[in-house]
């Protein structure tokens, strides 16, 4: 992360604690239409070449939560299935996707995963949970 604003260059005692509102409005918008995020700390990997305990190596933020911008896989080309599949198991859906509201727009949308090891359907539930977040207007 060359060039960009690290934990060594924040103030002491900073905390990165955004609301589901301020990532979408302030951070995934300005990515996805290439503007300056407010602070330069959320990387982009590709979160699905990576186990979830391998995560954490991959960011200078965060004890217990992290952030990442990750590009979308299609399961299939000409599909728009997400694959969610990584190393040693996968991400699975669960509950209902959640809207986030900027006043009374809708801006995007949040999803909770929880992965599980091994491959579907006889994958092992852990505890590793993801929220993923995804603009209103997007696919």
């Amino acid at each position: 992360m060359e060039g960009s604003t690290t934990s060594s260059e924040l103030p002491p005692g900073f905390r990165f604690h955004p609301t589901d509102e301020e990532l979408i409005v302030y951070y995934l918008c300005n990515q996805a239409t290439s503007k300056p995020c407010p602070a330069s700390i959320i990387p982009e990997v590709d979160l699905y070449k990576f186990d979830p305990w391998e995560l954490p190596d991959k960011t200078e933020f965060g004890e217990n939560e992290w952030y990442f911008f990750s590009p979308r896989d299609r399961k299939y080309p000409n599909g728009v299935r997400p694959n969610r599949a990584t190393v040693s198991g996968y991400w699975k859906a669960t509950g209902t996707d959640k809207a986030i509201y900027s006043g009374s727009k809708n801006v995007g949308v949040k999803k909770s995963l929880v992965f599980y090891k091994g491959r579907p359907p006889k994958g092992a539930k852990t505890d590793w949970i993801m929220h993923e977040y995804r603009l209103a207007e997007s696919k």
